[in-house]
């Protein structure tokens, strides 16, 4: 019973905390409610493009490569921070890391080499791409236009 009530005694700042910051939220939210503007105008609700007149949809379609070259930056840009990591601990890892991390960055080449290869890297319709000089017989990997 003693150890339940030690649990508790030491749980009740965190209550207090979360307590007072409920009370905090619901003052802010209460005080911008009250003392908030309201008007409804026409043009409150357009958004506001540098004084131009919004044309079209702001729903645009955009092409898997864009996604696919996200992607790829996402998983590079993490393979960085690996990179980083073995860097800060260099001296501890001695050779053994050293050939690890050559190892590593040798099968990123060979991935980069890969997507390179395949058209991964690509941007734009194959239209675009022969316009720029690119060649035509790669299939076009994107879901719009090509």
């Amino acid at each position: 019973m003693a150890v339940l009530a030690e649990q508790t005694a030491a749980l009740w700042p965190l209550a207090v905390y979360f307590g007072a910051i409920l009370v905090m939220v619901g003052t802010i939210l209460a005080t911008s409610y009250v003392l908030g503007e309201r008007h409804r105008e026409r043009a409150t609700g357009t958004p506001y493009e540098s004084g131009m007149v919004a044309t079209g949809s702001a729903r645009l379609r955009f092409a898997a490569n864009f996604y696919l070259m996200a992607m790829l930056f996402v998983i590079f840009d993490l393979e960085s921070v690996f990179l980083f990591a073995w860097a800060v601990a260099v001296r501890e890892v001695g050779w053994a890391g050293y050939v690890e991390a050559v190892v590593f960055v040798g099968i990123l080449v060979v991935a980069l080499m890969y997507l390179w290869r395949v058209g991964a890297l690509e941007t734009g319709t194959r239209r675009q791409r022969q316009a720029r000089g690119g060649s035509a017989e790669r299939p076009a990997r994107d879901s719009v236009g090509g």
